[in-house]
């Protein structure tokens, strides 16, 4: 039977997979800076043996034999033949040489940057940048051609399987129209009131305490996970051994903090995809859109709900007594509700209120997909960068380059068509809260106690359970009730910040 021999085939890539994201984990957190080199070289080998195994001769006639079969195949079983042949569709496109020059290209890239960004330095980084996008082009060539799809929509499709950047633009567009009123009416609103701000230093080893301590009781697995440092936080590994990571500064307890709770969303996503079916195509998450829903919607739904700051305040004044004894107001429940809650148009991203993170997304989609298109030159980021800052946010970030271009990590690693989906999983974070607040008898006050049982029961059956059954679209309406669009995401922000019911 030629589906059997390709559930067999799929483990064997799983197991490959597993390694390479255990070695890109440690390339980014505990890899010396003289073994870059050598392990861009092994990442490439590595990945060029992936792509090999995943376009081997035989794959083809066991998929056509497959075919036959599908119609005695139950439906989990046909899900995952269709994610097999999605994945074989793909990598069939791509020529093994281009996949290791891209994934050089990328590993030198992602090193340089490193160091790079803390020296602001662009011009040193520009032909790095510049040999990822060339890269990238020829890579999203060969899959245009063989998916019948444009330039940008044929890499996004990796990231969000399905998605197409019309659509998309549909959904920024409206965003675009509400989000610069939205913002200066709470820009407004919260001039008026007086947030007291906690004084530090805040020791990394008490803010590593609490991120623990958190992770632990909002339902982290630690027999299957760990928390990390790393320049840009992330969430990697398998879902056997995931990795998560932050970055500390011990002036603001709460960088680190958010970092390490929005990334504890993907982990319990990962943690728990149905079991029956890892190490298949079909046990895997819902990609990236998905993803990014389930990180913001603990980080930004929860966690930055005046219940949560119910839950949290004594656990925070406990964390940090050297600091709540020399600013108790600050440690007040109300106090560090309205903390977690300001609107500032900055230049940081992933540092960034949920209500201007948004304008962060579409700049970076603009300019990814005038780059893959070449309507845009690497060197011609930082100005077009600043235009849409001004444009979008009122900043400046002329001459800035690591506050600006520089800042995230995901062109220098090529995650080319990646942005979109952050926005993209807010709407999704907003549509499935409402749904577990319809569903889900007081929500808010578990929340307020710290019990995230009743939504994670919600989330498994409606969402983390369904792994990669159904596509997107579908698992959106399976989960909410309603296609995506923009309607809950808007209500949750006039509700928050404006005090609408």
């Amino acid at each position: 039977m030629s589906y059997a021999e390709l559930v067999r085939h799929h483990k064997k890539l799983a197991q490959l997979e597993h390694l390479e994201a255990i070695a890109g984990w440690d390339e980014a957190t505990m890899m010396p800076e003289g073994g870059g080199e050598a392990r861009a070289e092994a990442m490439a080998t590595l990945r060029g043996m992936l792509h090999e195994q995943s376009t081997l001769p035989a794959l083809g006639d066991w998929y056509a034999r497959a075919d036959a079969e599908a119609g005695s195949l139950g439906a989990w079983d046909a899900a995952n033949l269709r994610e097999m042949k999605r994945g074989y569709v793909r990598a069939t496109a791509l020529p093994q040489e281009l996949v290791e020059a891209s994934s050089r290209a990328e590993s030198r890239s992602e090193q340089a940057w490193r160091k790079l960004r803390k020296d602001n330095d662009w011009a040193s980084f520009v032909p790095l940048q510049t040999e990822v996008f060339a890269r990238k082009r020829e890579v999203a060539q060969a899959l245009s051609e063989r998916l019948g799809l444009g330039l940008y929509d044929a890499l996004l499709d990796g990231y969000e399987p399905g998605g197409r950047s019309a659509d998309i633009a549909v959904l920024f567009a409206r965003l675009g129209e509400v989000l610069p009123g939205i913002i200066q009416t709470v820009l407004e609103k919260q001039r008026s009131e007086t947030v007291v701000t906690p004084v530090g230093p805040f020791p990394v080893d008490q803010q590593r305490a609490l991120g623990l301590d958190l992770m632990k009781r909002l339902g982290f697995d630690f027999r299957r996970g760990r928390l990390d440092v790393s320049h840009h936080p992330f969430c990697g590994g398998v879902p056997e051994d995931v990795r998560i990571t932050t970055r500390f500064d011990e002036s603001d307890f709460a960088k680190a903090l958010m970092g390490v709770l929005h990334e504890t969303g993907h982990a319990k996503y990962e943690q728990h995809l149905p079991r029956a079916h890892l190490g298949q195509p079909v046990g895997r998450a819902r990609g990236m859109s998905t993803h990014e829903s389930q990180s913001l919607l603990l980080e930004m739904q929860v966690c930055r709900s005046a219940e949560f700051a119910t839950f949290s305040a004594p656990l925070l004044r406990a964390a940090f007594p050297a600091a709540a004894a020399r600013t108790p107001d600050a440690f007040t429940e109300r106090n560090l509700h309205l903390l977690a809650t300001r609107v500032v148009p900055g230049y940081i991203r992933v540092d960034a209120d949920e209500v201007t993170y948004p304008c962060h997304v579409v700049l970076r989609f603009e300019l990814e997909k005038a780059l893959v298109e070449s309507k845009l030159e690497v060197k011609d980021i930082p100005e077009a960068w600043d235009a849409g800052m001004k444009r979008l946010l009122g900043l400046s970030t002329s001459g800035n380059f690591k506050d600006g271009c520089m800042q995230d990590v995901h062109w220098p690693a090529g995650l080319i068509g990646y942005f979109p989906t952050y926005t993209l999983g807010a709407l999704t974070a907003a549509q499935l809260f409402q749904a577990a607040e319809a569903n889900v008898v007081d929500l808010r006050g578990s929340i307020a106690k710290g019990d995230l049982a009743p939504l994670d029961a919600f989330l498994d059956a409606r969402l983390w359970g369904e792994g990669s059954r159904l596509g997107t679209a579908e698992l959106v309406v399976h989960a909410t009730g309603k296609p995506l669009g923009t309607e809950a995401f808007e209500r949750h922000l006039a509700r928050r910040y404006l005090g609408a019911a």
